[in-house]
C-alpha cells in the first residue's frame, strides 16, 4: 500500500484501453476458455518488450465477466501490436473470430479505446497499492500546486 495522499508523475497525452469479455454461457468452458486464457500470453509478451508501448494495466473479474484498463503511451503503439502477425494478439483474434462463429455467443469480447491529451487527465489515489495511472507513469504526492483536480488537469504541476 502507499500510504498517504498520490497522483501520478505524467503530463503528457496517454492511451486508455479498455478491454472486457463475458462468459454468456458458462457451462460452455470449451468454447469460452481458449477466449479467456489468450489475454495472460499477450500481456506477458507485452511487458516483456516495453518497446511496444503498453504503460500499465489494472483488472478486475466481476460477474461473468473481466474488464482490464491498459495505458498505452499512443495509439500508433496499440495500433501496431494489435496488427502485428508476429506478435500474440493477431494469431488470438482470427482463432477468437472463428471459434466465436462455432460458439454461439458463449462468449463475448468488447473494448473501448480513448486518446486522451496533455491536460486531459488527473488522479488521485488515498491509502491505495499502486495502480492505475501511478503505477504506468509512477506516484508523486498531491502537495501543493498538485493539491486539487483542477490544478492537476491543468498541468500546474
Amino acid at each position: 500500500m502507499q500510504a498517504g495522499r498520490w497522483t501520478h508523475d505524467h503530463d503528457g497525452g496517454v492511451v486508455v484501453f479498455l478491454i472486457g469479455a463475458r462468459v454468456n454461457k458458462p457451462l460452455a468452458v470449451r468454447r469460452w476458455w481458449p477466449v479467456v486464457s489468450a489475454m495472460p500470453r499477450m500481456l506477458r509478451e507485452l511487458q516483456q518488450d516495453p518497446g511496444l508501448g503498453l504503460l500499465g494495466v489494472t483488472s478486475t473479474v466481476h460477474g461473468r465477466g473481466s474488464l482490464m484498463v491498459q495505458y498505452w503511451r499512443d495509439a500508433e503503439s496499440l495500433l501496431a501490436y494489435a496488427h502485428d502477425r508476429e506478435r500474440a494478439h493477431r494469431p488470438a483474434w482470427s482463432a477468437f473470430n472463428r471459434a466465436a462463429r462455432e460458439a454461439g455467443g458463449a462468449v463475448g469480447i468488447w473494448h473501448e479505446t480513448f486518446v486522451v491529451p496533455a491536460e486531459g487527465h488527473e488522479s488521485m489515489y488515498v491509502d491505495m497499492p499502486l495502480l492505475g495511472l501511478p503505477r504506468a507513469f509512477g506516484a508523486v504526492p498531491v502537495t501543493g500546486l498538485r493539491d486539487t483536480a483542477r490544478a492537476r488537469l491543468r498541468g500546474a504541476a
